[in-house]
């Protein structure tokens, strides 16, 4: 282990803020299979800053460009299981024209008197990345280990799947998660102000399932002009309009129950308060936990026709589905029974819901680590209605959680960030993401 400074020299966050930047800067659009999706600069990048500190890194190439970056880091207790700290280096793509900054840029300009750093990746997740290496690259230089040894993993194509990241790695490369227990990642962690005196932190501790469908009708085909009872088009848009209208009934998963029990104490909101009015009161974050109360089915994409006055033969749409944990049988009954006559439904994307106890060492790490750097911090687990790396994990038997700390400003509307235009991340909320990170791996 390199030691080139004494313990009392430490901070984790001193480079927190630039690593943010440079990673920003680097365009890595994920655009799926097309030869543009590239993250190897940004990996070489990320493996040059850990061998600097004495850490052997490997690049991992799943196809040309789709490069991640792993790299494991010794604990004091070599007999405790690893902790897996991991992000991904690809984002989705952005519209430079829509932006109040440059999207790649990574400029630093306030939002109602608060520094931010304004860029695509910013909160998805190149903030995590850049904690992690701030806070390795401080406990090597001041030969602080872990309480327990660590696989860090920098990984490619999160955005689309994880078909060149993590689900590759974990089918063609599963040594490289040898000995790992328990895995951290992204969208868990930031706060959501109840007032001066408190804040809770969401901690993720479930993920909905992804279920994206496509819907293909048969039809007759003719002239437009002709009165059709078998048109395709009719048929298929029957069917996407009931399955976007259904409102699927609310479930109680036991971390929803457990998010809806700690956000009614906190709201002081008595306990038959209904899930949708506990939610209403949740401001900016009300649209990411509103869509855990239930399964969902989102039509997102259409597909019939060649020509005006020709009926096609077949149409076809795309639906994007999420369901609970538990649900997924349900889920699938409630959409076949929505499909109309001569409809099938087969499947883009069927990949597994997941939900971890909120309770153990590391849950007791993440909240004491948390009440040390914010006395008013309260962390509660909650469900992310969208799907990180860590289903690919699950199928090594790894569970995970959603751990990448954010003290926000009240007003900021962070689930509004997340693929959306002009996203940005406080300056202070990397540094404090960065020292809360740094004493959680003292405590896990």
């Amino acid at each position: 282990m390199t030691v080139t400074s004494t313990p009392h020299d430490s901070d984790p966050a001193a480079e927190v803020v630039g690593f943010c930047q440079r990673l920003i800067q680097f365009d890595t659009s994920n655009y799926g299979d097309d030869p543009r999706s590239q993250e190897r600069d940004a990996a070489e990048y990320v493996a040059g800053l850990l061998s600097d500190v004495g850490l052997a890194p490997e690049l991992v190439e799943s196809a040309p460009g789709r490069t991640s970056v792993f790299a494991r880091m010794e604990g004091e207790d070599i007999e405790e299981p690893a902790i897996l700290l991991h992000g991904h280096l690809d984002v989705v793509p952005a519209n430079a024209d829509d932006w109040t900054h440059p999207p790649f840029a990574a400029e630093i300009h306030d939002d109602e008197g608060v520094p931010m750093v304004w860029g695509r990746g910013a909160i998805d997740m190149k903030d995590m990345d850049a904690m992690i290496l701030s806070v390795v690259r401080d406990r090597m230089r001041t030969g602080r280990r872990p309480r327990r040894p660590l696989v860090l993993a920098f990984l490619a194509d999160e955005e689309a799947g994880g078909l060149f990241g993590s689900q590759w790695l974990v089918k063609n490369r599963p040594d490289l998660f040898e000995g790992v227990g328990v895995a951290i990642g992204e969208v868990g962690g930031f706060s959501f102000t109840v007032d001066p005196q408190l804040r809770l932190y969401l901690i993720e501790a479930a993920e909905k399932g992804i279920s994206w469908m496509r819907l293909t009708a048969e039809g007759r085909a003719g002239h437009g002009s002709m009165v059709n009872h078998e048109n395709a088009v009719t048929r298929l848009t029957e069917t996407v309009a009931r399955i976007g209208s259904h409102e699927f009934p609310v479930t109680m998963t036991s971390t929803v129950e457990r998010f809806l029990s700690e956000v009614r104490s906190a709201l002081n909101l008595p306990d038959d308060t209904t899930p949708e009015d506990v939610v209403a009161r949740l401001g900016p974050i009300a649209p990411m936990v509103g869509a855990t109360l239930r399964h969902s089915a989102a039509p997102t994409m259409l597909d019939a026709g060649y020509k005006a006055n020709v009926i096609p033969g077949s149409a076809s749409a795309v639906v994007d589905g999420r369901f609970l944990p538990g649900g997924r049988d349900d889920f699938l009954a409630t959409i076949d029974g929505l499909l109309g006559p001569d409809i099938t439904r087969t499947a883009i994307v069927d990949d597994i819901a997941l939900e971890a106890p909120f309770e153990g060492p590391v849950v007791d790490a993440m909240v004491k680590s948390l009440l040390e750097h914010d006395p008013q911090a309260r962390a509660v687990p909650y469900t992310l209605s969208g799907g990180t790396d860590a289903k690919a994990f699950a199928n090594l038997g790894i569970p995970g959680y959603g751990f990448a700390p954010l003290r926000l400003p009240e007003t900021l509307a962070f689930a509004d960030l997340f693929h959306g235009v002009d996203e940005r991340v406080p300056v202070d909320a990397l540094e404090f993401g960065a020292r809360v990170l740094d004493r959680f791996l003292d405590l896990a």
